[in-house]
């Protein structure tokens, strides 16, 4: 095994996370080297796929929710005695709530109130955002966008990266962390383009390679057998293998997040593009290959319960559902902007040539429709698909709560749909500088995490928040490193 390079800062990935941390400490004087298991032309990761909408009301301000949705979505059932402990000062918190996968109320807070100022940098570089096209129609929170969305980002990072004489190794995987005498982090283990396995020494070491969707093994250990029908939403998430995190846990750093669960996109999946979603199944009944209904489809705001849906997709025969809609759904102003597929609808005349198109028994299709036609209301009125209308069916075993309306005037559609993994919610415990905590809640000295390698969900993804997790931990990690530079 080759042993040479030393540097600085040495950064395994090279998305938003690894790139804004890249520019950062580069900016400072360091030197900095990122690992791209990627060919060059795939580079970024999810990072290079993304819209890159961000939960703010403007370019300056986080949404009034965005650290009240973090909490809410921590968990159920939670001890109320980690609850009073996670919410005490840090210095006073016992090693358990240190080290609790739960997310630290000081890291939400610094990564809202770094929102801005990592926003106005990026500006500095030339990058723009503001209100963007969304294809959501009915939302619960504001958003705004990256200008040319996260191949925007990548791009214009990278291009400063390189400008400041940072480098960037592609095809090369690093599989294991070195540490010294004293435990510190102190390089990696990599695997060149070659096939030759290489140590790379480094003062500081950051972990931006993603989360583990794109590893079939991890997936099925730690979201189950319904993996096998959950892929990724975009290309770059079958490069992201769970290396960083697994290297990690294997130096004793403790979990955070929820490792049996991920970003779910209902997505459909035919379509070639990346997210390639399907939202307009509030409209019209979820079924299953059977032809059953197995879900309420519209709880809410599609924004606030797409991915609950999409991981009860996931759970169905097969791993997949068939959204019904009729004529109707001309009411619905702009509604082919909820729909990114590249493939059409399926349509027929009747209900039951429709059937036969998606291979879903007719007899089945045809009564599970007439019986949700029979539990709409019966007074429609005015019908406004912006806003939740408290249109519920009644007497069903599965409710639907808002814009119940029959299914009965043709021609009918369909979509097939999936559910498709964003990112994986399991990652490592870090503090707000992005520093990697052991299962005592101490600092494993010069290791890092950010981006999707960092866990910080629960339960439902606080939408519009990921691409901001990693450039804000990203640069906090460089600004750390610099700022704390050995000699």
């Amino acid at each position: 095994m080759n042993s040479k390079m030393e540097t600085d800062l040495l950064i395994v990935g090279c998305g938003v996370a690894g790139l804004s941390a890249a520019v950062t400490a580069l900016e400072a004087g360091l030197k900095v080297v990122n690992l791209e298991r990627s060919e060059e032309e795939h580079f970024g990761g999810n990072s290079r796929w993304t819209e890159a909408y961000m939960r703010m009301k403007n370019d300056s301000e986080v949404s009034d929710d965005f650290e009240e949705h973090f909490a809410h979505n921590a968990g159920w059932n939670i001890d109320p005695n980690v609850l009073n402990a996670l919410t005490d000062d840090a210095a006073l918190q016992p090693a358990f709530a240190k080290a609790h996968s739960l997310p630290d109320p000081e890291v939400i807070s610094a990564f809202a109130q770094s929102v801005p100022s990592t926003l106005a940098w990026l500006k500095e570089l030339g990058m723009k955002f503001g209100p963007q096209p969304i294809y959501l129609l009915t939302q619960n929170t504001t958003r705004i966008a990256a200008m040319g969305g996260g191949l925007a980002l990548i791009e214009t990072l990278r291009a400063k990266a390189l400008a400041l004489g940072g480098e960037i190794r592609y095809r090369t995987t690093a599989i294991d962390l070195v540490r010294g005498e004293e435990g510190a982090v102190n390089g990696v283990v990599a695997i060149r383009p070659d096939g030759v396995r290489e140590v790379l020494h480094a003062k500081r070491v950051l972990l931006a390679s993603g989360g583990f969707q794109g590893n079939p093994e991890m997936m099925t250990r730690y979201v189950g057998l319904r993996s096998k029908h959950i892929r990724p939403v975009a290309i770059g998430g079958y490069y992201n293998k769970g290396e960083g995190i697994r290297m990690a846990l294997d130096a004793g750093a403790a979990p955070a997040g929820e490792y049996g669960s991920y970003h779910a996109e209902p997505v459909d999946p035919r379509s070639k593009m990346a997210e390639a979603v399907v939202f307009i199944y509030p409209y019209g009944i979820l079924v299953d290959k059977h032809g059953h209904r197995f879900t309420d489809e519209a709880p809410g705001t599609v924004d606030a319960h797409y991915d609950n849906i999409s991981r009860c997709i996931a759970d169905q025969p097969d791993g997949i559902s068939y959204v019904i809609f009729d004529a109707k759904v001309e009411d619905i102003p702009r509604w082919r902007t909820s729909i990114r597929s590249d493939q059409p609808s399926i349509s027929a005349p009747t209900l039951e040539a429709l059937a036969a198109q998606i291979g879903v028994p007719a007899d089945s299709l045809a009564r599970t429709v007439h019986e949700f036609n029979a539990a709409c209301p019966k007074d429609q009125g005015d019908f406004d698909p912006m806003h939740v209308d408290h249109r519920a069916t009644t007497g069903l075993a599965v409710r639907k709560s808002h814009w119940s309306r029959p299914i009965d005037k043709g021609p009918f559609q369909a979509y097939p749909i999936i559910s498709t993994n964003c990112f994986t919610f399991g990652g490592l415990k870090v503090n707000s500088d992005a520093q990697v905590l052991d299962q005592d809640g101490r600092v494993i000295a010069g290791l890092y995490a950010a981006g999707e390698t960092m866990g910080i969900y629960h339960q439902v993804y606080t939408g519009s928040t990921s691409v901001l997790r990693g450039l804000v931990f990203g640069r906090r990690a460089g600004q750390h490193a610099a700022a704390t530079q050995p000699a």
